[in-house]
């Protein structure tokens, strides 16, 4: 297993804000979220998506940094 790339730990990082962006209401979250950032009706009803791209995002990025 190679050293850990910057970019794997930023993604993995988003990942875990994506995911808490469906419990926590915080100024970060609500920042980072990708479904205020692409969908025009974007509110609490679309807030899970965040949760299922946050485990995609920072699954690959963890799948792809330990090499698999």
């Amino acid at each position: 297993m190679g050293t850990p790339s910057f970019i794997h730990l930023l993604a993995i990082a988003y990942g875990l804000v994506l995911i808490a962006a469906v419990f926590l209401r915080s100024p970060l979250t609500e920042a980072m979220r990708i479904d205020s950032l692409f969908l025009p009706g974007a509110g609490e009803s679309t807030r899970p998506l965040n949760g299922l791209l946050g485990l995609l995002i920072g699954g690959y990025a963890l799948w792809s940094l330990l090499g698999a």
